[in-house]
């Protein structure tokens, strides 16, 4: 089929609207995505669908009846004086402008029926933060692996929860590509050709696409501190809050007492970057005022960490743990100046653990 064919068959059919209307219903910002209430929708089908196929009446009746009905349920919907029911008043008018014929209204129930409805289950399966992905991964990792190995779950947590995120869209999306295609080669009341059959599946993709892009902004940089509470309940460390009166800069994500009483803070950054001058104001002095012995910083991504943050930093007791891997690490664990100031990953939990008094269990 030539490109002028494909061109004519999409815009000279009714079924080119199932995408507009997708988008029409889940708009957000112009119509109040009306869409989204289920209840709405369900309505709309059961009033108007019976009335599609009765015997008993010409085309243009049925159309007119169906029109009727349609329109009646959204305007009652969109009463009041809320900004939400401006929009929608909005939604119905430009809807209104739309549907012209009983092919116009057919496809706008099928868009509610396994375009909106559909995608709007699809959406509630799929994780709106990637943390239990995260913790079942980096958990195979150690266990694997043992503590040793800790420095690949850091470097690997983002990673894992995107993974497993993602996974999960597909399986969504491929689920419900293909009970979409079935419906669409089971249906026999409103004949199309393949050309809009394929407007009618990439009008889901896209839809579904876009939606699936909205939520992995709400999901996106979830936290990294998030690994060092998984390590914390992984190897049974207790925790405590932040020392009374302390106020500082550094964003510390969980602190615990040593055996004397004394504390230490635990911070994962991916890298300090421009915030080591905001954490350097917290001085040894200020931190043995409130019973703080160190500052540990978990670092990611330590190509910025240059020998200048180490050693004035480490002078006030902050305390950077590296993969032992890293030519960073190994510059400067063999440094003078700075080997007091760097640890391995590789020691970090034998370190909690010798600090709290405890015996790790778990290898």
């Amino acid at each position: 089929m030539s490109e002028k064919e494909i061109h004519e068959a999409i815009y000279g059919s009714a079924w080119r609207n199932c995408y507009w209307f997708a988008r029409m219903l889940l708009n957000t910002d112009r119509y109040s995505t009306p869409g989204k209430n289920e209840r709405l929708m369900n309505n709309l089908l059961s009033e108007t669908e019976p009335l599609m196929t009765l015997p008993n009446l010409t085309e243009d009746e049925r159309y007119k009846v169906c029109r009727d009905t349609l329109m009646n349920a959204l305007q009652k919907f969109s009463e009041g004086q809320s900004k939400s029911s401006l929009q929608r008043r909005t939604f119905c008018e430009d809807i209104d402008d739309m549907i012209d014929s009983l092919d116009d209204i057919a496809v706008f129930l099928f868009t509610v029926k396994y375009i909106v409805l559909p995608t709007n289950q699809a959406m509630k399966n799929i994780p709106n933060d990637d943390k239990a992905f995260c913790r079942e991964y980096a958990g195979k990792i150690l266990h694997c692996l043992g503590r040793e190995h800790v420095s690949k779950v850091l470097s690997s947590w983002d990673i894992l929860g995107v993974r497993g995120c993602l996974d999960s869209e597909r399986e969504e999306i491929i689920t419900g590509f293909t009970r979409l295609r079935t419906v669409l080669e089971t249906m026999r009341l409103f004949p199309r050709n393949a050309i809009e059959d394929n407007a009618i599946l990439t009008a889901y993709v896209q839809e579904f696409e876009r939606r699936l892009g909205q939520k992995r902004k709400r999901r996106a940089g979830g936290s990294l501190e998030d690994v060092v509470t998984f390590l914390f309940n992984f190897y049974g460390f207790k925790s405590h809050s932040q020392p009374e009166h302390f106020q500082s800069d550094i964003e510390v994500d969980k602190w615990f007492k040593c055996r004397d009483s004394w504390s230490i803070g635990i911070s994962c950054k991916r890298t300090l970057r421009e915030r080591w001058k905001q954490v350097s104001s917290a001085d040894g002095g200020t931190l043995s005022t409130y019973k703080i012995r160190e500052i540990w910083h978990l670092i990611t991504y330590d190509h910025d960490l240059s020998d200048d943050k180490i050693t004035m930093l480490g002078r006030q007791r902050h305390i950077f743990w590296l993969d032992d891997e890293s030519e960073r690490y190994i510059t400067a664990s063999n440094h003078s100046g700075m080997k007091d100031y760097i640890r391995p990953l590789s020691k970090l939990i034998d370190s909690i653990a010798d600090e709290q008094g405890i015996k790790i269990r778990r290898q």
